[in-house]
């Protein structure tokens, strides 16, 4: 009989212990801060949400290690952007076979545009790259927090409305956020965004009438500035008359800093959203605070006034 109960009892435990394992095990994996932001605005305290970058890592050169493809794979959803923006996700999409984890591609259902495609990506532009940037742009964010909704809800129904109440919620935040975008850049003396980092604000710039300058060729993860793309920049400044160059978080701002040796020009940061640094997430950032501090500076570098 004792026997019995201590059997009754391990079994007890081992279930108990196994039921701790699988909740761990429910979680959201996004990789960049964009999609973990909006991810985290629909499920808020219902499901773990991790950012696969750590914060002040920059994106463009990050590869997973084993260790973190092993803990996607353990995940109930990942969140990436795109082929195009990850291109290493495809490892992931093969090591999940056969798993229970959703893989849920924040792209579906958005047309990306090529360089052919953006007003003032330069010349010189022999291959065409799809851009993956659409969280720039609010109301393509829109559909991706209708996307998200849709693919975290299929994992987690018994959540449903209440994702679907935060989803909705949120959506009007960001239709509130494009329409102020719209109303101030509208105002805009400059209507060129040169941009001393990666060519990141070409949807940003379409759906509010502007141009968008970069010195770095193709909207590629590994693009690198070219001297052309530089001496545009150049030429644009002075040609023009603009007196702002913005530069990208995260990145040592140099061809800010020459171009503004060179010309005089002010340098203000323009927030691509990426990732964010540690201060920033310790402070609690979100996507919608960055955008809002991006307008401030667009208003500053633009001229958007009265």
């Amino acid at each position: 009989m004792k026997y019995c109960i201590l059997f009754v009892f391990l079994w007890i435990l081992q279930a108990c212990d196994s039921n701790i394992k699988q909740e761990q095990e429910k979680k959201i994996i996004a990789t960049l801060f964009p999609q973990y932001d909006f991810t985290r605005q629909i499920v808020q305290d219902k499901v773990k949400v991790v950012l696969l970058l750590p914060p002040g890592v920059e994106p463009h050169s990050y590869e997973p290690t084993p260790r973190d493809i092993i803990e996607i794979t353990k995940s109930s959803v990942f969140v990436y952007t795109g082929e195009h923006m990850e291109p290493w996700a495809q490892k992931i999409v093969q090591q999940s076979r056969g798993k229970s984890i959703l893989i849920l591609d924040a792209s579906k259902g958005i047309e990306l545009m090529s360089e052919e495609d953006h007003e003032g990506h330069g010349p010189g532009c022999t291959h065409h790259h799809k851009d993956p940037h659409i969280w720039l742009d609010p109301v393509l964010a829109q559909k991706m927090v209708d996307t998200i909704f849709q693919g975290i809800t299929s994992v987690f129904p018994e959540h449903r409305d209440f994702f679907q109440k935060n989803a909705q919620g949120y959506k009007e935040q960001l239709e509130r956020l494009h329409q102020k975008n719209k109303e101030t850049l509208s105002k805009a003396k400059s209507k060129k965004i040169l941009y001393a980092g990666h060519f990141a604000f070409g949807y940003f710039a379409q759906r509010y009438g502007l141009e968008h300058i970069s010195p770095y060729k193709g909207f590629s993860p590994n693009a690198e500035p070219t001297p052309g793309r530089i001496l545009e920049l150049l030429n644009n400044i002075k040609d023009f008359h603009i007196n702002t160059i913005f530069y990208e978080e995260l990145l040592d701002p140099k061809i800010a800093r020459v171009l503004s040796e060179e010309t005089g020009c002010n340098i203000v940061p323009l927030h691509a959203a990426h990732n964010v640094s540690k201060e920033e997430s310790a402070s609690g950032m979100t996507y919608i605070k960055i955008m809002e501090n991006n307008l401030k500076s667009l208003q500053e570098g633009l001229g958007c006034h009265e």
